[in-house]
């Protein structure tokens, strides 16, 4: 009988906690977090908090050298950021035209720099700015954008034709996605981006825009204080598109129509564009918290498991000051990822896992992917030994579903592991059923991707709440309830660790699948 209760006790380690789940969302959550801004008090209690359930699990710091003085120093990772306040009156002159901030186009710079002109820049219309060997794809061919000011539209070609068979079709590429539109533009050696929006194939309206690209955003600041980025990263209001277009003598919609086809060429405008970005800037680092499971045999090869910890901090208004608690993005995340701690180091300590396993929680996720993008670098673990990444953006804290959501298809081994984790549960796998929103390319895994990495991304934002999206997504409403069964929670936790724990006694690296900037960055990665 003693034995009995002993097994019984020792299985009940591996089962999901849900009162210590809901436990840790809703202190996230609560209002003494104040939101849990990056840079804010909201801040100092969240990393302390993780770091402190991470230590009572007993995992170790995953930061082999202590940031500051604090005993917990082992478990943060510095995040340098700097804060770059625009001008909110600047205004956009093109040709007899002048553009309101705002209201018609949005610029802002991640370059450290307190004022970057356009005098006098050619305007040129670029198609897609797309350049994508592996579909035979160049909007830039023969055309020279150095210094210039191009025009591009947003998302790609399979979107705007529904085809199969060009790109991916109704699936978003990461070549449909803003931030490639920047990055490749610099590349060209452009001096300003004008994304055009859309809401359809954007899949989000303009105020998202507005929102999104004025006031205050922060950055990854490097030694060179990101001359290597776009100096001017803007967007074009449709109404204000047209304008342009039509002042040239040139058709924005016949244009458009063109751009879908690989013999597009690039299209000169007689405009000349026109602007002076002032910037305010201020420095300070913000952190992650990592933590980690030794591996027995292979302590340098590691299974990661991610969740962002930071939300929208709280924002003043004439009203009074209004929080924005993030309960389900993503304090559900983060508090996924430390019941997911809890259930590992208990098998751990039975059964030692051969790889080590790394629980990282990211800052500035809802600022664009800033500590993942730091953690990427490589300083605390190269990635040529991570394995694969779990990260989770909002977990399903409603009843339990038959399925499982998965985003991207086709694109990595780690699709496979995922069919085998949610048969083995009696579930089905559900393909994103918003593919053209390309989510797959909006969460912190992407940081890792990017550099090669296989990742698994966990959502559920909105999917069985048909009134999240609409009335709670990035919105105060966003709350801790005790309502909440937790039974999606309590599925997708299981799920994951059993992938962590089969990934962690393997020798298998995943791989990927498609031909990708992704499957070459990993080939020569592991090549090191």
């Amino acid at each position: 009988m003693l034995v009995n209760f002993y097994t019984l006790a020792e299985s009940n380690k591996y089962k999901v906690d849900l009162p210590s789940v809901a436990q840790h969302i809703k202190v996230l959550a609560s209002d003494e977090f104040a939101g849990r801004g990056p840079l804010t008090k909201g801040e100092a209690l969240t990393i302390e908090y993780l770091a402190n359930e991470y230590q009572k699990i007993g995992l170790v710091g995953g930061n082999p050298n202590r940031v500051g003085t604090s005993p917990l120093g082992h478990y943060y990772q510095a995040v340098p950021m700097a804060q770059i306040t625009p001008d909110p009156n600047i205004m956009l002159k093109i040709g007899d035209l002048s553009l309101q901030s705002g209201a018609d186009f949005t610029a802002r710079t991640e370059q450290i720099s307190e004022k970057i002109e356009l005098d006098n820049t050619p305007l040129v219309f670029v198609g897609y700015g797309i350049n994508a060997p592996e579909y035979n794809w160049n909007d830039y061919v023969d055309v020279d954008v150095k210094g210039k000011t191009v025009i591009v539209l947003v998302n790609d070609p399979g979107f705007a034709t529904q085809n199969p068979d060009l790109f991916t079709g109704n699936a978003m590429t990461y070549y449909g996605r803003w931030t490639y539109k920047y990055e490749e533009a610099a590349r060209q050696g452009a001096k300003a981006v004008l994304i055009v929006h859309e809401t359809a194939p954007a899949a989000y309206p303009w105020s998202v825009v507005e929102s999104s690209n004025t006031g205050s955003k922060y950055t990854l600041v490097d030694d060179a204080n990101n001359v290597s980025k776009l100096p001017i990263m803007g967007w074009l209001q449709l109404a204000a598109t047209e304008k342009i277009f039509e002042q040239s003598g040139l058709s924005y919609s016949a244009l458009k129509q063109q751009a879908l086809t690989k013999s597009f060429s690039p299209v000169t405008l007689k405009q000349t564009a026109n602007l002076t970005l002032k910037n305010e800037i201020s420095h300070a680092t913000s952190h992650n918290v990592i933590a980690k499971i030794v591996g027995s045999k292979y302590p340098n090869e590691y299974i990661l498991a991610g969740a962002h910890w930071d939300h929208f901090g709280t924002k003043s208004t004439p009203q009074g000051d209004i929080i924005y608690n993030g309960a389900v993005d993503n304090a559900s995340g983060t508090a996924g990822t430390l019941e997911m701690a809890r259930i590992l180091m208990a098998k751990h300590k039975v059964n030692p896992f051969e790889r080590s396993i790394l629980f990282i929680n990211f800052t500035a996720e809802e600022t664009g992917l800033i500590g993942s993008e730091q953690f990427s670098k490589g300083e605390i673990i190269a990635t040529k030994d991570m394995v694969a990444l779990l990260n989770i953006d909002g977990m399903n804290v409603l009843d339990k579903v038959d399925y499982i959501l998965q985003y991207g298809d086709g694109l990595s081994e780690m699709e496979d592991y995922l069919a085998d984790a949610t048969a083995a549960q009696n579930r089905r796998v559900k393909l994103d059923p918003r593919p053209q929103n390309g989510l797959f390319f909006r969460s912190d895994h992407f940081s890792m991707a990017k550099q090669g990495v296989p990742s698994l991304l966990f959502m559920s934002l909105g999917d069985t709440d048909p009134d999240y999206i609409a009335h709670k997504y990035h919105k105060a409403a966003d709350d801790y309830s005790a309502a909440w069964s937790l039974g999606g929670v309590q599925q997708d936790i299981e799920l994951m660790v059993n992938i962590t724990e089969k990934l962690a006694n393997s020798r298998a690296w995943p791989k990927w699948k498609m031909p990708s900037d992704f499957k070459t960055a990993r080939e020569v990665d592991l090549a090191k």
